[in-house]
């Protein structure tokens, strides 16, 4: 009944001129609809013989400009033309390529549906065939066996996704909390070292304070002992340069002066004396804190 149907569609769609399904139909002044190659080839051929155009089927005349798209009856051929493919489809899927003949039997050494010219063929010869129902049910079971497994296997999987999940969320949280204790661990560091830096620039400036004040003392004591010898020097070439009377008159006395002085050293601070803050000793102590912290990576 249904192919009765299409083979009406398929007749009320076909075009008067070529007898093939309609494309691009074209419906006339009298309504009946041709394939827009075929109409207008048909006008064309009226004309060049002088003659009036006609429609091919009921004769009623009708003008070229006159012509328009027929859109229902597109959509009826387009549906036609869709059913048609598929039913060819199927018919080539139920069919044996090689022979054409109809896909009846299964092979089970290679797992294909054959037709009754393939199992007596070279090909499949000795070969396990079977009636398609004969082994329908047991590769169902097989598949929905196969099915349940993956299953299961895709139920284990989401299960240790998920515990994977968890531990990389454990692990951030311990590695953000490691984090977080070695910033506070260097931060204390940081300010103990800060702390000791300005302790020890105090007592720098401090002794050097004292170093530069004691230095200056020693100096101006320098100054004035230079100041001493310079006077001594004086009286002694003034001495030289008078007559010999005057000369001898306060000889003894000058000369005593100048021997019986005595040139008195300034205070000076020798390195080695020094107590101030020593630079070796916190390279000595930051250079066993890196050797202590590359062993613990072999604990």
């Amino acid at each position: 009944m249904a192919s009765a149907i299409l083979a009406n569609m398929k007749e009320e769609v076909t075009c008067p001129i070529c007898l093939e399904l309609l494309v691009e139909p074209l419906s006339i002044d009298c309504g009946h609809s041709f394939c827009q190659a075929c109409i207008t080839a048909n006008y064309e051929s009226m004309i060049a013989k002088e003659m009036e155009s006609r429609c091919p089927v009921c004769r009623i005349g009708y003008q070229l400009e006159n012509l328009r798209p027929n859109r229902h009856v597109a959509n009826i051929v387009e549906k036609i033309n869709e059913i048609k493919l598929s039913s060819e489809e199927g018919q080539k899927q139920e069919h044996c390529a090689r022979h054409g003949e109809k896909l009846l039997l299964f092979c089970k050494e290679d797992g294909k549906v054959i037709c009754w010219l393939c199992e007596r063929s070279q090909e499949h010869r000795g070969h396990h065939t079977f009636l398609m129902e004969e082994v329908a049910q047991e590769y169902q079971e097989k598949l929905q066996s196969a099915l349940n497994n993956l299953m299961t296997k895709q139920e284990e999987a989401e299960k240790l996704k998920a515990g994977i999940q968890q531990e990389i969320t454990s692990w951030k949280n311990q590695l953000q909390k490691e984090r977080q204790n070695i910033q506070a661990e260097f931060k204390h560091l940081k300010d103990i070292l800060d702390s000791e830096e300005q302790d020890e620039l105090q007592k720098l400036e401090e002794e050097k304070g004292h170093i530069l004040k004691s230095m200056e003392e020693s100096k101006h004591e320098l100054i004035q002992q230079s100041q001493v010898i310079q006077n001594h020097i004086s009286d002694l070439e003034n001495c030289l340069q008078r007559p010999t009377i005057e000369m001898l008159q306060d000889v003894n006395d000058i000369i005593y002066r100048t021997e019986t002085f005595t040139l008195k050293k300034p205070k000076t601070f020798p390195e080695k004396e020094r107590k101030s803050f020593q630079i070796h000793e916190l390279k000595r102590t930051m250079q066993m804190f890196q050797d202590l912290r590359h062993a613990q990576r072999y604990w």
